[in-house]
């Protein structure tokens, strides 16, 4: 699955900034109950490691605490702490792409200039097509970079310009499998990250039946993450944070209001209930909580099975002790358990189409899923754009 985070707006990108922001992976801890790749055991990466040996040894850490309730997912640079966090599992996008040639003497700068030279992208008579090509294989030369350095999966992110288009989103994805398979990555190590449009969620239930495994993103509201769940989808991505932004700055949307007169957090109250669904009624999906701003956020989202959770509160959960009376911050507040008690409306346990799915999309859900998908489509145009400038590569 960075599975890339979501890097800045395109026009915030600086050369420095990117080689921060772009060059993503996301590193797992593994614990057997929450293994993000079913088909694959990871190498054991304890919660302690990585980090100065600064605790008494035998202390039991905040993040020895989170840890034993969800598996933490740190979001984590290459240059800065690809040694102490070794990648199992890694994402490959335009923003990646855009970092790696920025940065000429990178790893993964070979890759790209061998899809630059590609016979049959070269041979296209379109511009259009050719640029379109040229990006496929440079995200599927990269990937293949990757998937030989992480054990897990490698998530390769789906052009966003196909977010209203099953059917484009299908054949892009068959496109990049079998760009894949002349490489060797067989599927099982891959999946699709696709925007969580109606056609985006349509597109994974039927790669999902082929057996191609899918991660939805931009999913800011429950009747996204119901429907994702209802197409089969293998990994649904919630940024809590977001939420949280939006309800700050905005008024009107029924969900989000209904969670802030219980008194509760938009985005942790979204990550809830879309775990209790998901757990209630047997769906396959893994849930991903990412954007989390504070280690609060961590404590009330623990038994979520992923948490996407920046360096800097891993490193404050790391050096902090867990009071051994100190009960509260680190129970486990999603379970199975607690899942079966949850009571839905029927509205909520109809089976979604596309016009109830429209309905229930609240003001929130829209503005954040249009500002990721510019975001992402932006970042696939400065690939295209860039590419017509340094093609042919030099020395290929």
């Amino acid at each position: 699955m960075s599975v890339s985070l979501h890097s800045p707006p395109s026009s915030a990108l600086s050369s420095s900034s990117l080689q921060k922001a772009n060059l993503r992976f996301i590193v797992c801890s593994t614990r057997p109950t929450l293994n993000f790749n079913p088909q694959r055991s990871f190498p054991q990466i304890r919660a302690s490691s990585g980090f100065s040996a600064s605790l008494d040894a035998g202390s039991t850490t905040e993040l020895d605490s989170v840890a034993s309730h969800s598996e933490i997912v740190p979001d984590t640079v290459i240059f800065d702490d690809f040694e102490r966090f070794p990648p199992t599992a890694a994402t490959v996008s335009s923003s990646l792409l855009l970092g790696i040639c920025s940065l000429p003497d990178t790893t993964f700068r070979s890759a790209v200039d061998t899809a630059l030279a590609d016979s049959h992208c070269y041979g296209l008579e379109s511009s259009d097509l050719r640029m379109s090509c040229f990006a496929d294989k440079a995200l599927v030369n990269v990937g293949g970079d990757l998937a030989k350095m992480v054990p897990g999966r490698v998530s390769t992110e789906v052009d966003a310009r196909l977010a209203y288009d099953t059917h484009g989103i299908v054949r892009k994805v068959h496109a990049l499998l079998a760009l894949y398979n002349e490489i060797g990555i067989p599927p099982e190590r891959l999946l699709f990250k696709i925007p969580s449009t109606w056609q985006g969620i349509e597109a994974s239930s039927l790669l999902e039946a082929e057996g191609v495994q899918t991660h939805m993103t931009f999913v800011y509201s429950f009747c996204q993450a119901a429907a994702a769940a209802q197409a089969g989808a293998s990994v649904i991505q919630i940024f809590v944070g977001r939420i949280r932004d939006w309800a700050r700055n905005h008024s009107g949307d029924p969900e989000i209001e209904a969670a802030l007169k219980r008194g509760d957090d938009p985005g942790v109250a979204l990550v809830t209930k879309a775990y209790n669904y998901i757990h209630k009624y047997g769906y396959k999906s893994k849930l991903m909580a990412a954007a989390v701003r504070n280690k609060q956020d961590i404590f009330n989202l623990l038994g979520v099975d992923y948490i996407i959770t920046p360096l800097k509160i891993l490193h404050s959960l790391k050096e902090s002790v867990t009071p051994p009376d100190d009960k509260y911050s680190f129970t486990r507040r999603l379970s199975p358990q607690s899942a079966a008690t949850y009571n839905f409306s029927n509205e909520e346990l109809a089976k979604w189409d596309q016009y109830s799915f429209a309905s229930a999309m609240g003001p929130a859900a829209v503005e954040l899923l249009t500002a990721g998908l510019d975001g992402y489509t932006n970042q696939a145009k400065r690939v295209e754009e860039l590419f017509r400038k340094i093609w042919p590569p030099p020395n290929v």
